[in-house]
């Protein structure tokens, strides 16, 4: 792109690294048992985190220093590698509570569902920018997208990982609002995307079970239940201020998943709803500063572009929080930034970087 560089948005940077000192605060306090317990070593997640930090920031700079422009160059190509990557864990990738998500390399893990999120969102933004005066049209300017969102999400059910799914399909949608779809096409995709939702439930019995749980987790609390009502627990027990940093009850192996999907819930009961709701701000200071990127840049594909990588941060958080909160079925869905989980802050921190490169060339900060 044309145009002398200005310097990155520091809002979006400030709060980024803010989120991340408070993961990295958060894991150690909501894994340090468990990692006692089961490797001998209380700091064992925060040195894994930690590492995951260091790349990540790393991976951030180097992001935030080339001409974003590469990527519709590349689009194509990384849609294609992460499809690749997507069909070869179901052949040979790590199997975890029922679900083959991780490809082991040996001396780490890789998760190619993080890879497609910011894959999907570069080619969305490359066709959405390059077609959007059809967009306008149902047949010629969404369905080949949608066709594209369809096969992307497929793979990713036969995992099965709906969440992540519903995570991908969420933020392209976002991106059709951004890039000019019709009202009536947008609802339409809606309804269907909806029915696909509840379909992928009642087909399967563990989803199922699941979201019966959600509507009444009080029905079975020993089980379906139980780690819904876990988590309302530790939220309820923080009350406004919390019971202090380090001080959560709910960790001591009463809540499932205290320092990946459930660490929000831990970090309310130690630091109530003040610091909960601190966190929430914090995202939501994202959203707005990433939105004002978008509607400053001279571009039409570094719009979509920030419009994508703010909404895939967004949108992950909302289910992540809903999910905690009671609000939303139970999924394997992490809280950005602040979750324990090498893959998700990588590529979560690159698309950070990519947002901040965008920034450089606004007409305004």
């Amino acid at each position: 792109m044309n145009g002398r560089r200005g310097s990155p948005d520091f809002v979006i940077m400030a709060v980024s690294l803010i989120l991340l000192t408070i993961g990295l605060i958060m894991v150690f306090s909501a894994s340090a048992v468990t990692a006692y317990l089961d490797y001998g070593d209380s700091f064992y997640f925060l040195k894994r985190q930690l590492f995951s930090a260091g790349v990540a920031v790393a991976v951030m700079i180097l992001a935030m220093n080339f001409d974003f422009m590469y990527l519709k160059r590349l689009a194509n190509l990384l849609l294609i590698g992460s499809l690749f990557l997507l069909m070869l864990v179901l052949i040979i990738g790590t199997v975890s509570h029922g679900s083959s998500r991780w490809l082991d390399l040996g001396f780490r893990s890789v998760q190619p569902s993080e890879i497609v999120k910011l894959s999907m969102v570069v080619f969305m933004a490359k066709s959405l920018s390059e077609n959007r005066s059809k967009m306008e049209y149902l047949w010629v300017g969404m369905m080949p997208n949608l066709a594209v969102l369809g096969v992307v999400c497929g793979l990713i059910l036969l995992q099965p990982d709906l969440g992540t799914a519903v995570c991908i399909a969420g933020t392209v949608y976002c991106m059709f609002i951004a890039a000019g779809s019709k009202f009536r096409h947008l609802a339409l995709l809606a309804g269907a995307g909806i029915g696909l939702v509840v379909l992928a439930i009642v087909l399967s019995p563990y989803r199922m079970e699941r979201f019966t749980a959600f509507w009444n987790p009080w029905a079975d609390p020993s089980d379906t239940g139980y780690q819904t009502i876990q988590s309302l627990l530790a939220l309820g027990s923080g009350g406004l201020v919390g019971m202090g940093l380090g001080q959560s009850r709910q960790k001591f192996f009463y809540l499932p998943e205290r320092h990946t999907d459930f660490i929000y819930a831990i970090l309310g009961e130690e630091l109530g709803f003040i610091g909960a709701a601190l966190v929430l701000l914090l995202f939501f200071v994202l959203l707005w500063r990433g939105f004002k990127v978008a509607l400053t840049i001279q571009d039409s594909f570094g719009s979509l572009l920030a419009v994508g990588v703010t909404c895939m941060i967004i949108v992950q958080m909302v289910i992540n929080v809903g999910v905690v909160t009671g609000t939303l079925p139970v999924t394997g869905i992490t809280l950005p930034f602040v979750s324990y989980g090498g893959s998700s802050l990588v590529f979560v921190m690159l698309g950070v970087g990519i947002l901040l490169n965008i920034s450089r060339y606004t007409s305004s900060k």
